[in-house]
């Protein structure tokens, strides 16, 4: 057998943000260094409207942070090849492919299969968004799914639009398990975590529909693949679930608060040891340690930007891949803080990085290359 060597070709280390901008949306990107630290390069379009400081709902306080109440607004494939953003002005959602210089080249605009997407994801060529919904439709929250193909453009599967747990659910997170194989919708005013199976066709099951431990469930990650940490915005603290098969959640640690208000993101650490959510009314951040099988613990705190200066208000946030530092996006600024990740998990901050002079309300959603 003849084995032929191509060159393997390593894309740039990159942080993209999203503006939501209600006349043009657009993302913003960062070169991130070796030490992690953060460059503007450039903006880019989605050539669609975001909602500017106006909330997708009237469940939440019209204060221009926060306005589409979720996490994954943008987000990358796990292979780095593809970068979507839900357009919630104008109810579609954008896809780029990101070149080897990180650089994101607009693909497709597709209409999102609802009004006022908020959150969207993506496992192999499979995306799926979640819906808010409006006024004109009475709220109606629900999920549908695309195939994406190699150039990036998006195709609308037929029958896919699925209706959450109650008409106005207000989905806060769509998240897709490490697998594949399952697909989480935390719902923000329902206080539900409905789990559906995903088909080999792509449409999905009905839901195993379960209850939230906490108030207002909004960020939710994986740690493994029965491990489940969900933020609660209203009960203010973070919650660990173990996942059975069929999608049935059970409480392992049950609303561990922190001290601060609004719980709302939450990502874990490469090696699964420590967890960090955002307390966004606070302007902290909160580190807790994470055992093996799942319980919490908190274990620190750290402000957003720095004693002293214009205190920000902390929303999305990731973990670089090689797990030594994370950033969060700080909403009333349009800002992005940068923070090294210490051994026993606390956090050291390096950088508060701007794009604009300006205080920039209304930016929404965090992606890392």
């Amino acid at each position: 057998m003849q084995i032929i060597n191509e060159p393997f070709r390593v894309k740039a280390s990159m942080v993209y943000m999203m503006t939501n901008n209600e006349v043009m949306n657009q993302i913003i990107t960062f070169y991130r260094d070796m030490n992690g630290l953060l460059t503007f390069v450039g903006s880019y379009p989605t050539y669609d409207r975001g909602t500017g400081t106006k909330e997708v709902s009237t469940a939440t306080t019209n204060d221009g942070i926060d306005p589409l109440t979720s996490q994954g607004a943008l987000t990358l494939s796990r292979d780095g090849r593809w970068l979507l953003a839900v357009n919630a002005g104008n109810h579609s959602i954008s896809s780029f492919i990101i070149t080897d210089t990180g650089v994101p080249v607009l693909a497709d605009v597709k209409p999102s299969g609802g009004a006022q997407p908020n959150t969207v994801d993506v496992f192999g060529n499979l995306v799926y968004v979640a819906n808010v919904g409006n006024e004109a439709n009475n709220f109606s929250s629900n999920i549908t799914a695309f195939r994406i193909d190699n150039n990036g453009r998006l195709t609308q599967i037929p029958g896919s639009t699925h209706s959450l747990s109650t008409f106005n659910a207000q989905p806060a997170q769509v998240l897709f398990t490490r697998d594949g194989r399952k697909l989480l919708v935390s719902e923000f005013t329902s206080n539900y975590l409905s789990v559906f199976r995903v088909n080999e066709d792509g449409k999905v099951t009905e839901p195993i529909v379960n209850d939230s431990y906490g108030q207002g469930p909004l960020g939710a990650y994986f740690v493994s693949p029965e491990i489940l940490l969900v933020t609660e915005a209203k009960s203010n603290a973070l919650s660990s679930y173990s996942m059975s098969d069929n999608g049935s959640l059970h409480v392992i640690s049950g609303s561990v608060p922190n001290g601060y208000q609004t719980a709302c993101w939450v990502v874990a650490t490469r090696d699964k040891r420590f967890a960090y959510i955002t307390n966004t009314l606070s302007g902290t951040i909160s580190a807790y340690q994470i055992t093996p099988n799942g319980e919490l613990s908190v274990v620190g705190h750290i402000t957003s930007t720095p004693p002293g200066t214009a205190p920000g208000l902390p929303m999305d946030v990731r973990v670089s891949k090689d797990g030594r530092h994370f950033y969060t996006l700080n909403g009333n600024q349009g800002t992005v803080s940068v923070f090294s990740i210490q051994d026993d998990g606390s956090l050291v901050r390096l950088q508060v990085a701007a794009w604009t002079n300006l205080s920039y309300l209304g930016s929404q959603g965090l992606a890392i290359l």
